[in-house]
């Protein structure tokens, strides 16, 4: 008798792939539900556990696996964990997206980076063989777990506990990244091989890049599309905001009147990577009050900050004060984008510099996304 599982493998390969596709008979046998048995379910409440819900582990949507520190395996269903999603495993047909990207082939070596629950590794070990994929997280026991479930299911990757940042434990054809970084790893472009290929996302944007490697140094261009992956980290947690930075607090500086609703930033895509092409390494908080009051607030580490807040779709009231007026650059980086008509970093051709800083380019449009340490 055929395992009840494989009904719901088989219907998420045809929500995200089709009979000709030879990702079909991949996503079709890999079992999902064995990979992420247990995961975070936000509610009104909080966070909430989830487990034995086999069909809606092959659901094409995000399953969060670890909120803070805790991770779903290790909780009861009492728990009720405080934080951000810190691991996840990530709705499939964006994975299979990411995959299709790199243009993959037999024979490569390829590298992904974020191991998460371990699935997009078996999608490729299916695919192309074990002993050609290589899996890094920089959580040991996301690596642990991973492992031992992809071992059961008689597929052996090369799963290490190593940094996404720091040193690679080889070099590859393709490297793929399954989590989002804020310029490319220094380690990521001498891990690169001639004619290699890389994928990622660009932290707090909503950019696909894709480049390879060439004589002449590493380009590639902006692919059409969006996608947002949890940011590269180095413990089990995000480092908290600055101290100080409180939405609630009485913020004075200099006052004006913003030209455009406040939305939240986070959710509105473009307007969100137009803000961080704009003014790179800000950040942003957003609140909705019951009341519909809406407040947002812009920090940078230059001590720029700005404050916004208004009712509904009213003009809001702005506070600003730093180096820069952050708020101001907002709305003037809202104007670019609608004059524009469209995001002009769709296609946009992009050089990925030895420092890991990206410089983008289209039809006399140009912005930097700076290294990092």
């Amino acid at each position: 008798m055929t395992a009840p599982w494989r009904g719901h493998a088989r219907a998420l390969a045809d929500t995200i792939s089709h009979p000709g596709s030879r990702w079909y008979p991949v996503i079709s046998v890999v079992p999902r539900h064995q990979l992420v048995p247990r995961w975070w379910l936000r509610s009104e409440g909080g966070w909430v556990l989830r487990q034995g819900l086999v069909a809606d582990a092959y659901s094409d949507r995000t399953l969060v696996t670890r909120v803070g520190s805790l991770h779903a395996d290790q909780a009861t269903k009492q728990t009720r964990p405080q934080g951000r999603p810190t691991s996840s495993a990530i709705l499939p047909s964006l994975v299979l997206a990411m995959y299709q990207h790199a243009r993959l082939n037999q024979g490569q070596d390829i590298l992904s980076v974020g191991t998460g629950s371990g699935y997009g590794a078996a999608l490729l070990a299916r695919r192309y063989g074990a002993q050609r994929v290589t899996t890094v997280d920089t959580d040991r026991y996301l690596v642990a777990v991973a492992a031992k479930r992809l071992d059961a299911l008689d597929l052996h990757p090369t799963v290490l506990p190593v940094s996404a940042t720091g040193p690679l434990p080889g070099s590859y054809d393709r490297i793929i990244s399954l989590l989002s970084v804020p310029s490319i790893p220094v380690s990521w472009l001498v891990a690169l091989r001639l004619g290699g290929r890389l994928v990622t996302t660009i932290s707090d944007t909503h950019l696909i890049l894709t480049a390879m490697r060439r004589a002449d140094g590493v380009v590639g261009q902006i692919v059409w599309g969006a996608a947002a992956f949890m940011s590269a980290r180095s413990g089990f947690d995000y480092p908290p905001l600055p101290a100080g930075v409180d939405l609630s607090a009485d913020w004075q500086g200099e006052v004006s009147t913003g030209r455009y609703p406040i939305v939240n930033i986070s959710t509105a895509w473009e307007t969100a990577t137009m803000l961080t092409l704009t003014v790179p390494g800000v950040r942003r908080q957003y609140r909705r009050s019951p009341n519909r009051r809406h407040t947002v607030l812009l920090t940078h580490p230059d001590g720029s900050w700005a404050r916004a807040e208004a009712t509904g779709t009213d003009a809001p009231t702005v506070h600003q004060e730093g180096p820069r007026r952050l708020w101001d650059l907002l709305d003037d980086a809202r104007d670019d984008l609608l004059s524009r008509g469209a995001p002009p970093w769709i296609g946009a051709r992009a050089r990925v510099n030895p420092d890991g800083s990206i410089h983008l380019s289209q039809q006399g449009w140009t912005a930097t996304i700076p290294a990092t340490d």
